[in-house]
């Protein structure tokens, strides 16, 4: 067989079933953050697109939900196919368009195929029930079905997954869907994924992307009248915001909401300690620290405290920096220069606070070594608020009681991790976090797509993945029958 000729025209957008330019008489580029080269130029959607494609959603939507569900899980499966025939495609655009190292590029493709996989199985699972009843002669039913047309607000960091895991199951289970990926990585957030799907015979109309500026589109995608469901991953700011044009417009919509975070990483006296360092130094450095549930704090308790700290130091001092397409990599671009300009300024307030610098250095183009800041306490800002990029602070913990303190401390509650040599003490203290997610002698960057993903407090509402997914992405209808007449009381 010979090799799959690459996939082109990326300037083109899935809209209402055609390929084409977007209508705003605007263009954007898209550039690689790494070396600042033009990897495309494509003209915006705005909000005359935004209802063709919805209209087109909602109508393609009624014969997509009535296909059985043997027709949706085959696409599916089909487009897991095409993510093994173009993987090397895929992981070559995460590096070139999100700054992506190679490593963090394939985790990314296989979480992302995993999602589709498990997304294969759902509409099997969609399941209604029979419910007894009080009233003689009534048979009570409870029919799950689709919610209709899905909006999809995907962000920059993990674009294929983040975006995947709302697209695929959305789809799976007889929905429509509309994506708006980030800015930065259009084509890894979206338009790769309507290829995927065109190609794995996805109908026409059931799935577009529109590539638009947010203060074109942005507020009018949330509050269209025909999307019923806005799945949204990004900063809680924003979030915020969606939430109430959600809830409180003209028409009210259901949402999920996967925000910032602030995760612990609790090291208790007893723990391994190179297990721990290890554990550390990935599930912060992993791509940069642009993940929402990578390590922002790390507590030592304080037994251990100098030991884990020279450990760590010396393990990230070695850490290659530079060109994220060179296997060996670790670190390499932030996303843009806004976003280092914020991370430098982070750098500078934790000095001016008093965190002493362990190890760090200037940024070369976009790519920042990492930055460990030691002496840092709970009422820093570099303790309490979402880094997004490669720099931590440890923090020394009295005791356990003290370690669980500093681990709550926070208005956020997505993932956090503890290292202890005695599995049921940890197993007690993960409880006592207050997070979605608690990983016991793991690091906090975990996600299977089988398991509940999601947070507590400002980190968001709902869960993705598996079971969690299909309650999300259907609704239920309860209807009766009544075999013999009913007596009324009057």
């Amino acid at each position: 067989m010979g090799k799959t000729a690459a996939w082109q025209d990326w300037h083109l957008q899935p809209i209402a079933g055609e390929r084409r330019a977007g209508s705003a008489g605007r263009s954007m580029e898209v550039v690689n953050p790494y070396s600042g080269d033009t990897l495309l130029k494509l003209e915006l959607a705005n909000a005359d697109d935004l209802d063709q494609a919805a209209a087109a959603a909602r109508k393609a939507q009624v014969s997509w939900a009535a296909e059985g569900p043997g027709v949706r899980s085959q696409v599916m499966h089909r487009a897991v196919a095409i993510f093994d025939q173009r993987r090397d495609e895929i992981i070559d655009w995460l590096v070139r368009e999100s700054g992506s190292t190679r490593i963090k590029a394939q985790i990314e493709w296989g979480s992302a195929r995993a999602i589709t996989l498990e997304a294969a199985s759902l509409p099997g699972r969609a399941h209604g029930r029979i419910l007894p009843s009080d009233v003689p002669g009534k048979e009570s039913r409870v029919y799950r079905g689709p919610l209709g047309v899905v909006g999809v607000i995907s962000p920059w960091n993990f674009p294929l997954h983040l975006s995947m895991r709302s697209v695929a199951p959305a789809l799976a289970l007889g929905n429509a869907v509309l994506v708006k990926p980030a800015s930065d990585t259009p084509v890894t957030g979206g338009l790769i994924l309507a290829r995927i799907f065109q190609d794995a015979g996805l109908p026409p109309g059931v799935l577009s992307v529109l590539v638009g500026a947010g203060s074109q589109i942005g507020d009018a995608f949330v509050s269209h009248r025909d999307i019923n469901f806005i799945s949204f991953t990004g900063s809680t700011e924003v979030g915020r915001n969606i939430g109430r044009l959600a809830s409180g417009g003209e028409h009210i919509k259901r949402v999920a909401l996967e925000l910032g975070g602030n995760s612990p990483f609790v090291v208790l006296a007893d723990a391994d300690l190179e297990t721990a360092v290890a554990a550390a130094v990935f599930g912060k450095f992993l791509h940069q620290g642009q993940i929402c549930m990578a390590i922002n704090r790390i507590i030592v308790e304080q037994p251990l405290l100098d030991a884990f700290t020279e450990q760590f130091v010396a393990r990230v001092k070695a850490l290659p920096c530079g060109d994220p397409g060179q296997a060996e990599t670790v670190i390499g671009p932030v996303i843009n220069a806004r976003q280092l300009a914020g991370l430098e300024e982070r750098i500078a307030g934790a000095q001016r606070e008093g965190a002493t610098l362990l190890t760090g250095g200037p940024a070369q183009g976009n790519v920042l070594p990492p930055h460990v800041f030691g002496d840092v306490t709970a009422d820093m800002a570099i303790a309490r608020e979402e880094s997004f990029g490669p720099l931590v602070g440890i923090l020394a913990a009295r005791d356990a009681d003290h370690a669980l303190e500093l681990a709550n401390q926070t208005e956020y509650g997505l993932s956090s991790a503890v290292f202890t040599a005695d599995a049921s003490r940890g197993l007690a203290f993960a409880r006592a976090i207050r997070a979605g997610m608690v990983h016991i002698n793991d690091m906090p960057v975990n996600d299977e797509a089988n398991a509940p993903f999601g947070g507590e407090k400002n980190s968001g509402l709902g869960r993705f993945n598996g079971d969690w997914a299909l309650e999300e992405f259907t609704t239920c209808q309860w209807l009766t029958v009544q075999h013999a007449p009913r007596r009324y009381p009057f």
